[in-house]
């Protein structure tokens, strides 16, 4: 296999999508248009006319150009038409150049590397099969489900799809988002004008959920892509914590997708209480490899440490 490092300019981002669009692991997060408007910098590596790719995601600070995982795409890596063996996927970490000094990045579910050659931990996802009917996915559910739902239901819970992304992302902010620092104003324009690229493309829907006066306390943003559903961005108020709003919100769409050869994809999670909800509506834990390497020289790496370790100081403050 002959693999090539390309730049961005020189990427062939049609054929780079109908690779992605046709691999047995193909997933939105790297179609060329997801990457573009998720990331800052993004070149490649190619192998045989397309028919496997690897986007290299990076940034530079400090005159170190360095891999990292965009926020909303979970999983990057490898992707190829064909079957991706272990082999395959060590033949292109191989190949990430000598430039990327420092690198962590989330791979694929299908991406098997060595892991005594590669630093790697395993991260969790879940999902949940909705082929079936919603009677019989229902049963799957967990009892505290099952109570939040009746719970939301006896509140006067209702559910909309004619959501706008902002208000989704505006409830995020003014409550879970407060805690989260590391995202900023510019990130959530790139969340909103990706939201906005899935709707016009038909790829996305966004849900809802009002309490009996009509207040808007719970969201969520589903993306589609490779017969997916991905549980992509979601925010709950407080009136969803007392009411078990995003339980009803999460079984409505379940009921509304059941029946279909789709797959719940809930992006999540290694939180143990998220893990506990999704698990919850019977989704199972499915895995993937995060990498890790580092190739700076001393010097860098006691400076990388120095500013990590004010970083945390200064949170804490």
């Amino acid at each position: 296999m002959t693999i090539k490092y390309i730049p961005a300019h020189q990427i062939d981002k049609p054929a780079w999508d109908n690779c992605i669009r046709s691999a047995v692991n193909g997933n939105i997060y790297a179609y060329s248009w997801y990457l573009d408007l998720m990331c800052d910098s993004w070149d490649a590596l190619v192998a045989n006319e397309y028919s496997a790719v690897f986007p290299l995601t990076f940034r530079q600070k400090a005159g170190v150009t360095y891999l990292y995982q965009p926020f909303f795409t979970q999983q990057l890596g490898i992707f190829s038409i064909n079957h991706l063996t272990p082999e395959s996927v060590e033949q292109f970490l191989q190949a990430i150049p000598e430039k990327f000094r420092f690198a962590e990045i989330n791979l694929n579910t299908f991406n098997k590397p060595d892991v005594i050659r590669w630093r790697i931990i395993q991260s969790i996802n879940h999902e949940l099969d909705l082929i079936e009917p919603y009677e019989q996915i229902s049963r799957g559910y967990s009892e505290n489900i099952r109570r939040n739902i009746s719970k939301a239901a006896k509140n006067g819970i209702t559910i909309s799809t004619n959501v706008k992304p902002e208000e989704i992302i505006t409830l995020f902010r003014s409550n879970k988002g407060l805690n989260i620092s590391h995202l900023g104003e510019y990130d959530y324009r790139r969340l909103l004008r990706l939201i906005y690229q899935c709707l016009h493309d038909h790829k996305a829907i966004c849900y809802g959920a009002y309490t009996s006066n009509n207040t808007f306390c719970a969201g969520a943003v589903f993306v589609f892509s490779h017969r997916k559903a991905i549980f992509l961005f979601s925010a709950t108020g407080a009136e969803a914590r007392t009411t078990g709003a995003m339980s009803f919100l999460i079984d409505r769409f379940i009921q509304d997708s059941s029946g279909n050869h789709l797959t719940l994809d809930f992006e999540g999670s290694n939180d143990s209480n998220l893990a506990r909800f999704y698990r919850g509506f019977g989704a199972k834990v499915i895995t993937y490899p995060s990498l890790r390497f580092n190739r700076l020289p001393l010097h860098l790496n006691m400076m990388m440490k120095i500013v990590k370790m004010l970083r945390k100081i200064y949170l804490k403050k």
